[in-house]
């Protein structure tokens, strides 16, 4: 359209009535007028720069609001991560692409094999996390002269991964870090690893009770383990006392305290007067009264409250625990055995690096502000009342697991980019055109010619309704409604309306890999792992597996409803293009569905090594097989494959060919029962099968090797270490 192109944006537009026809000229004008496109107008004033670097990346991406101290762009392009925090000297950085190269490639090129998607965990992070909370609220102790200390503990809820929690209970033993457990599955695993923590770590025990429930903490209190059974409900009080009695042991007791304090977001749902769990003021009272009367007011020694999630700001957050404060003290002048006031969770991370106060995705404070938040509040409400200060527990999940975990996906497509030329749109569709469908045409060509934008807009609207009306009475072919879809698509990017957003296909299931993006609207970090020292140039959303309408990622932090994207490149060895969700390691794997059956991912363990490839894989385990999701769904896939197995060999011959065919048909009934369900492509190296069901669902690594100074923990672990030059083994325990 070399008239659109050479037309000034400023000249003023007319929008011509519906259905007008312009009837100076009934010749049409020849296709070539519809060459050229013109840009998109945009209010920029800074030039788009011609020479990109990581820095421009870390900066579109906002790594250094959500990522800091821990994931950042190094000079390759790639996501590195600061295993230690801001202590990560430069050779310590993990690469991530190297961690994808080594975990995907397959065996035989000294690789594990496994298949996308893929969680990598980071124990170091983890670990990291964890000690600056503790140096957090010790800092703030010591800044505020509170005299007592801090003891928290990790809801097992946000990730029960074995290995997170018995991660948590280590790192934390020096630390009397203990776990919070809110159902008797929880429980069980958290004596099980309290077993090997400090005998001062608390066993918080929250959540709805019944008599086994009971039974169970009252038989980790036997184990010697420090344990405390919340009330959440007034009526499990009558069975704490009479289990308790008949079991010969004295229980701790404490209880969660339904508060008024009560933030709007979205994760303050349950708190507040009319929250789902706690007793009101009325319930304490009673509690305290019928505990005296039994002579058990003296276990009454903790108080717990949770005014929501994701606390905004330290300003709610003080409000919630002065209240809280408040109670403790009270129970104190009641006489009983107050000794711990316990927070709850809320403390937040920043999804989107903005850090503010106004969003679900985001929090205005830091670790420190947090826990002098905490701190100042108990101690101011103490002082007043004269009350001993009690020792401060957090159960904070989310901030403490989320940073440890990346999820690591493959985009496999993308829709063709839609840039038709004048070339491709076939003009000799215009010769079936009549009535007010010629006119639409005939006022689309003459606004283009004069330049007039927005009626070529208008009338291009126009006529593809009109077209797609009479495509549907019969009167229009499949070519000629296709070739008007050319020409509008070529009008929306000629007058820059189009918006040019590509959908990128991605070996996923956001169903069971993103569940709070799908269900609550969350957001979390996600960009590509490499390729970062190029600018990206295609605005995209993900589309994952799933046969679902919903199965879809489009909507981005800061509020983005696209993604920034490199083009894939076809075919070649390094054609993969890998992207990470961040920031996802609480919640996101229990809370993961089974939509389509879609197991979850492949999982490996890296932590930081002084080898040359500066880390080491501790620990590789495949995702479920097909044969996996279906027997989690009632499925017998032993009988499922007889079947088809018996079928084969129904429908064979018997001449030597026919039972090579059979025999070939069943070996791969076998291998898709063992294969995982997500999609095979050439550089995962899918072909590899497991067998699950003789290695107990784990393939584990046994290899030492001092000179390398790679630590073994356990003979169950997966270790990854080695020269640039060395194949890495691998083998079936």
């Amino acid at each position: 359209m070399p008239a659109m192109a050479a037309c000034c944006v400023d000249t003023p537009i007319t929008i011509t009535p519906s259905g007008y026809a312009v009837v100076e000229s009934c010749s049409l004008p020849s296709p070539e007028t519809f060459f050229g496109v013109v840009p998109p107008i945009s209010n920029a004033t800074t030039p788009t720069p011609t020479h990109w670097s990581p820095g421009l990346s870390e900066s579109l991406y906002k790594i250094n609001g959500w990522g800091a101290p821990y994931f950042g762009i190094n000079s390759s392009g790639n996501v590195a991560v600061r295993p230690h925090g801001i202590d990560t000297l430069p050779h310590q950085e993990i690469d991530l692409m190297k961690v994808v190269k080594k975990v995907s490639e397959e065996k035989s090129k000294g690789g594990l094999g496994l298949q996308f998607p893929l969680i990598v965990r980071l124990p170091d992070v983890l670990k990291n996390r964890l000690e600056s909370l503790q140096f957090a609220f010790d800092s703030a102790i010591r800044s505020q002269g509170y005299d007592s200390h801090y003891q928290g503990v990790y809801p097992v809820k946000c990730n029960q991964d074995r290995f997170i929690v018995e991660d948590i209970v280590e790192f934390g033993s020096k630390y009397r870090f203990g776990l919070e457990a809110g159902s008797k599955p929880e429980i069980l695993l958290a004596m099980s690893c309290l077993c090997k923590g400090s005998d001062e770590a608390f066993l918080v025990c929250n959540g709805y009770k019944d008599a086994e429930y009971i039974s169970l903490a009252l038989q980790a209190k036997q184990l010697r383990l420090n344990t405390v059974i919340v009330l959440e409900q007034e009526e499990e009080l009558d069975l704490v006392i009479e289990i308790s009695q008949k079991m010969g042991v004295r229980p701790v007791i404490g209880l969660r305290a339904k508060l008024r304090t009560k933030h709007a977001g979205h994760f303050g749902a349950t708190s507040g007067e009319k929250g789902k769990f706690g007793l009101t003021t009325i319930q304490i009272l009673r509690v305290a009264k019928k505990l005296k009367l039994v002579g058990m007011l003296d276990c009454l020694q903790l108080l717990h409250f949770h005014i929501g999630s994701q606390i905004p700001s330290t300003e709610l957050l003080a409000d919630g625990v002065g209240e809280a404060a408040q109670v403790y003290c009270e129970l104190v002048r009641l006489g009983a055995g107050m000794r711990v006031i316990d927070v709850g969770g809320g403390l937040g991370i920043d999804y989107d690096g903005s850090r503010s106060p106004d969003s679900d995705n985001s929090i205005g404070y830091g670790l420190e502000e947090y826990a002098v938040a905490v701190v100042q509040a108990v101690s101011y409400v103490c002082d007043q009342k004269f009350v001993k200060h009690p020792i401060i527990c957090s159960e904070s999940g989310r901030a403490l697991v989320s940073h440890h975990s990346v999820l690591i996906f493959e985009a496999v497509s993308a829709s063709a980019a839609k840039n038709p030329t004048a070339d491709s749109v076939p003009f000799d569709f215009v010769e079936g055109l009549t009535g007010e469908v010629k006119a639409d045409y005939m006022n689309l060509t003459s606004a283009a010619i004069r330049g007039e934008y927005q009626d070529c807009i208008h009338y291009a609207d126009q006529l593809k309704g009109r077209c797609v009306e009479q495509f549907k009475e019969g009167a229009l072919g499949l070519e000629q409604l296709a070739a008007v879809d050319s020409l509008c698509e070529l009008v929306a990017n000629a007058t820059g309306v189009s918006d040019n957003v590509r959908t990128y296909h991605v070996n996923l299931s956001v169903f069971t890999s993103v569940p709070d993006f799908w269900g609550i609207g969350q957001s979390f970090p996600i960009l590509p792992i490499h390729k970062l020292d190029q600018k990206p140039g295609v605005k995209g959303i993900l589309s994952d597996l799933t046969c679902d309408s919903d199965g879809k990622i489009d909507k981005f932090i800061n509020g983005e409803s696209s993604l920034q994207l490199h083009e894939l490149e076809s075919g070649g060895s390094n054609s993969g293009y890998y992207l990470g969700m961040f920031l996802g390691g609480a919640y996101q794997e229990a809370l993961g569905g089974l939509h389509n059956l879609f197991g979850g991912p492949s999982v490996v363990r890296v932590s930081q090594s002084d080898g040359p490839h500066s880390f080491a894989v501790t620990r590789a385990v495949p995702g479920p097989s097909c044969g996996d999701v279906l027997r989690a769904m009632q499925h017998e896939p032993e009988f499922m494959f007889e079947a088809l197995k018996h079928r084969a060999e129904e429908c064979g011959g018997h001449e030597e060919e026919e039972i090579a065919c059979v025999a070939a048909l069943v070996g791969g009934f076998a291998r898709s029962f063992h294969n995982m369900p997500y999609l095979a492509t050439t550089d995962s190296t899918t072909t590899t099968t497991y067998d699950n069901n003789n290695c107990g669902g784990f393939y584990y690594y046994d290899y030492s090797d001092e000179e390398n100074n790679c630590n073994i923990a356990t003979s169950d672990a997966v270790v990854v270490v080695g020269r640039e030059d060395e194949q890495w083994t691998y083998c079936c325990a």
